[in-house]
């Protein structure tokens, strides 16, 4: 079997479609499933991209883009907080140094 993107794009909506069900029968997938959507989306706008899909691919894969910003909002606000204590403190060591 020769691989190609429709291939891929069939096996990516095989997992996709098992993880639904598992999620409607099986235990909580619930978290996974809020992650793999936006992966998703963002993976089928990256193959419209290359398959020569130029509106919709990018279409997609932007709104993926934006649908990953917001799960992981959290953790970007953690780190832009860590951040700015880091560049504080620097601030100060420096401020000490020089007095």
């Amino acid at each position: 079997m020769k691989w190609n993107g429709k291939i891929g794009l069939a096996l990516l909506l095989i997992v996709f479609g098992v993880l639904l069900l598992l999620d409607k029968i099986g235990p909580g997938l619930g978290w996974l499933m809020g992650y793999l959507v936006p992966i998703a989306v963002t993976a089928l706008g990256y193959i419209g991209i290359r398959n020569g899909s130029k509106f919709f691919g990018w279409l997609f894969f932007i709104i993926g883009l934006i649908m990953l910003f917001g799960k992981f909002a959290g953790l970007i606000g953690f780190l832009i907080a860590v951040g700015i204590i880091a560049y504080g403190i620097s601030l100060l060591r420096k401020e000490s140094r020089s007095v």
